[in-house]
């Protein structure tokens, strides 16, 4: 009988050390949220007549940059421009439109509202299905 109560003494004591160390345990830091712009002055970027735009706001030193604006590249249209904004080529608009992680890829009408957009690399699947979906609500078929 000693022995089965010395055990349960054993066992409520490390319950009350895992919960005690549970509740020291610091609250996870608050996770950064990147800004990603609603509008955009399409006569900052490249074809402001198109009806759409798909903006790239990137950076040479980010391998992941240069797959979205590879994915990118392939919706350009007569109805579709796109634009990479590199951040040493065009540190204007990084600041502008407080870019401050890359790569960002925003979807924007001819107004510059942005439709749809995207904090890190694009699937190009996602991408291109992202730009047909904002098309097809317009009802803009044209290529």
């Amino acid at each position: 009988m000693e022995r089965f109560l010395l055990a349960a003494a054993v066992v409520v004591v490390a319950v009350i050390v895992a919960v005690l160390l549970e509740r020291r345990r610091p609250e996870a830091p608050t996770q950064g949220s990147w800004t990603v712009p609603a509008q955009l002055d399409r006569a900052d970027f490249a074809r402001p007549d198109a009806p759409w735009l798909v903006a790239v706001f990137t950076s040479a030193t980010c391998d992941s940059c240069a797959q979205a604006v590879e994915r990118a590249k392939v919706l350009a249209s007569g109805a579709v421009a796109v634009d990479e904004a590199e951040v040493k080529a065009r540190p204007d608009l990084h600041r502008r439109y407080h870019i401050d992680a890359v790569p960002i890829v925003v979807v924007a009408d001819a107004e510059g509202v942005v439709r749809s957009s995207f904090t890190g690399p694009p699937s190009a699947t996602d991408l291109w299905a992202a730009v047909a979906a904002v098309r097809e609500v317009d009802g803009d078929h044209d290529t």
